[in-house]
C-alpha cells in the first residue's frame, strides 16, 4: 500500500511536499548571505536564535498586523470602529422593518438628532446666571421638566399650600414611571424621563402615521409626519415632558375604537387621563364612539353595549388621583385648585381677547411685559391661534374621512387651550391636537408645503434655542 505524505498543518493551494523534502529544500541559518558570527551579539546569547529575533521585534514596532496564515494586512482599529458596527447594526435592524414603521421612525429619529445638535450648540454658546454654561440635564429638564423630576424624586406635599408652587400641580403617571424606571435600571431621573418621553414620541409617531393611512391614505404618509416631526410642538419629546406618552396613549385609543376595541381603548384613555389634565379631551372622545355605535346597532345589540366600557373605564386615571389626593391631602380636588391659585391657571372664553389685548400694550410700550420687549409666549399664541384655525378648517373638510373620536379629540383641546389664561395655543398644545398638524401636510402640495415645511424647521431651531436654556419661552 502506499503511504500518502502528512499534510496537515498545510494550507490549501499551497504545494503540498513531504515533511522531509520541505525541510531538506529549507535554507539553513548558517547558508544565509550574513555570517552569523560576523554579527556582534551580547555574552551568553545563542547566535541561531539572535539572528531571528531582528525580525520579531521588527514586526511588533509596526502599526500594522499580519492576519495568522492569510498573510492579509489589518488596518489599525479607531474610536470610530465601535460606532461605524454599531451603526452598521442599526441600519440592518432599520431595513429589516415593515416600511410602515420604517419611515416614521427614521425621521423620528433624525429630528431627535437636530434637537441634540440645539441642545449641544446651547452648552456651548449660552450661558446662565452665573456665567457658567447650561449642563445638559438643565436643558432638558427646563421649565415643567424641573417639576416632573420632584415629584419623581420627593413625591406630593401633604398639605396644600396655595402660597407657592409646589408637586400637586402635576399629574401622577409620568413621574411614578420616571422613579420606577430610575430604580429598576439605576440611572439618573433626568435619564429615565428623557427614555419615556423619547419613547412614547417614537410610539406616537408610528400610531398617528396608521392614523394617517387610515384617513387619506398611504400616499399622505410620509408629508403628513415629515411636517409633524418638525413641527416646533415635538421639543417635548426631547425633554422631560408629558407629551411623548399622553400621544401614545391617545393616538393607540384612537386606533381602537376605530377597530372597536372597546376595552383596550378605555385602558388607554384611563392611563391617559393620568397623565397631564388636558387628556380629559380623551372622555367625551370615547363616549362619542359610544354613541356612535349604540345609534348604528340598536340598544339591543350586545356588541352595541360593549362599547359602554370605553367611556366607564377612560375617567379612571383622573378618578384615581383624585381619591389618593383626597387620602393625602384632605381634599381630592387638590391639583385642580394648585393649578389655579398657584400657576393662575383659570378658564375663561375671554383669554385670548386678553392676550391679544397685552400683547398690544406691550408692543406700544404701554404695559411692561415680564421679559425684555414683548413676551414671546403672547407672540407664539397668536401664530399658534392662526395655525389652529386654518387646521381646524382643513379638518372640517376632511370631516367625512376623520373618525368622529378624532374630531372630538381635536375641538376638546382646542377649546381647551383657546380659553386658557396660562396655555394658549403654544406649539405643544398645537402638538396635542394632532390631526390639525398632520390634515395640512396630507393637503397641501408644491411650493406651498415646501414653504411650511421651511418656516416649521426655521421655527424649530430658532424656538428650541430658547426654550431649552431660558424661561422667556416656553415648549
Amino acid at each position: 500500500m502506499t503511504t500518502l505524505p502528512d499534510v496537515r498543518g498545510t494550507r490549501p493551494g499551497v504545494d503540498r511536499l513531504p515533511v522531509a523534502t520541505a525541510a531538506e529544500n529549507a535554507p539553513s541559518v548558517t547558508s544565509m548571505s550574513t555570517p552569523t558570527d560576523a554579527l556582534d551579539y551580547p555574552a551568553g546569547t545563542d547566535a541561531a536564535s539572535e539572528a531571528i529575533a531582528p525580525a520579531h521585534r521588527m514586526t511588533a514596532r509596526t502599526s500594522t498586523t499580519l492576519a495568522p496564515a492569510t498573510g492579509v494586512i489589518e488596518a489599525p482599529r479607531t474610536w470610530l470602529d465601535p460606532l461605524r458596527s454599531r451603526a452598521r447594526k442599526v441600519w440592518e435592524w432599520a431595513a429589516g422593518l415593515d416600511t410602515r414603521w420604517r419611515y416614521p421612525l427614521l425621521v423620528f429619529l433624525l429630528t431627535r438628532a437636530l434637537y441634540m445638535v440645539i441642545a449641544v450648540i446651547d452648552h456651548f454658546v449660552r450661558t446662565g446666571a452665573n456665567g457658567l454654561p447650561f449642563t445638559f440635564g438643565h436643558e432638558l429638564s427646563n421649565w415643567d421638566g424641573g417639576w416632573y423630576l420632584r415629584t419623581a424624586i420627593h413625591g406630593y406635599a401633604h398639605q396644600l399650600d396655595l402660597s407657592s408652587w409646589n408637586t400637586l400641580g402635576f399629574m401622577p403617571l409620568y413621574p411614578l414611571m420616571m422613579w420606577t424606571l430610575s430604580h429598576a435600571l439605576a440611572i439618573s431621573d433626568v435619564l429615565s424621563g428623557m427614555i419615556i418621553a423619547t419613547l412614547g414620541g417614537a410610539v406616537a409617531t408610528v400610531l398617528i402615521a396608521r392614523l394617517v393611512a387610515r384617513w387619506w391614505g398611504e400616499q399622505a404618509v410620509r408629508p403628513s409626519l415629515l411636517l409633524f416631526c418638525l413641527f416646533p410642538g415635538t421639543i417635548v419629546f426631547s425633554m422631560v415632558y408629558t407629551e411623548g406618552l399622553l400621544l401614545a396613549l391617545v393616538a393607540g385609543c384612537l386606533l381602537a375604537l376605530e377597530d372597536r376595541r372597546w376595552v383596550l381603548a378605555g385602558v388607554l384613555a384611563g392611563f391617559a387621563t393620568a397623565v397631564e389634565p388636558v387628556a380629559v379631551a380623551i372622555i367625551p372622545a370615547c363616549a362619542a364612539a359610544t354613541l356612535v355605535e349604540i345609534r348604528r346597532r340598536g340598544w339591543g345589540d350586545r356588541q352595541a353595549r360593549r362599547s359602554l366600557w370605553a367611556p366607564l373605564l377612560a375617567p379612571l386615571g383622573a378618578v384615581g388621583f383624585a381619591i389618593f389626593l383626597w387620602a393625602w391631602t384632605g381634599t381630592p380636588l387638590a391639583s385642580y385648585e394648585t393649578q389655579r391659585y398657584d400657576w393662575h391657571e383659570t378658564t375663561t372664553p375671554l383669554a385670548l381677547p386678553r392676550a391679544i389685548v397685552t400683547l398690544c400694550k406691550q408692543a406700544l410700550g404701554l404695559e411692561s411685559p415680564p421679559h425684555p420687549n414683548v413676551d414671546l409666549n403672547l407672540v407664539v399664541a397668536m401664530i399658534g391661534t392662526a395655525f389652529l384655525v386654518w387646521g381646524l378648517r382643513y379638518l372640517w373638510r376632511s370631516r367625512k374621512l376623520v373618525s368622529i373620536p378624532a374630531l372630538v379629540w381635536t375641538a376638546g383641546v382646542a377649546l381647551m387651550t383657546l380659553t386658557s389664561n396660562s396655555t394658549p395655543p403654544n406649539a405643544r398644545m398645537l402638538l396635542c391636537a394632532f390631526p390639525v398638524i398632520v390634515v395640512i401636510g396630507a393637503h397641501l402640495r408644491g411650493r406651498a408645503y415646501a414653504r411650511l415645511l421651511g418656516a416649521s424647521t426655521v421655527l424649530l431651531v430658532a424656538m428650541g434655542m430658547v426654550t431649552f436654556v431660558s424661561t422667556g419661552l416656553r415648549p
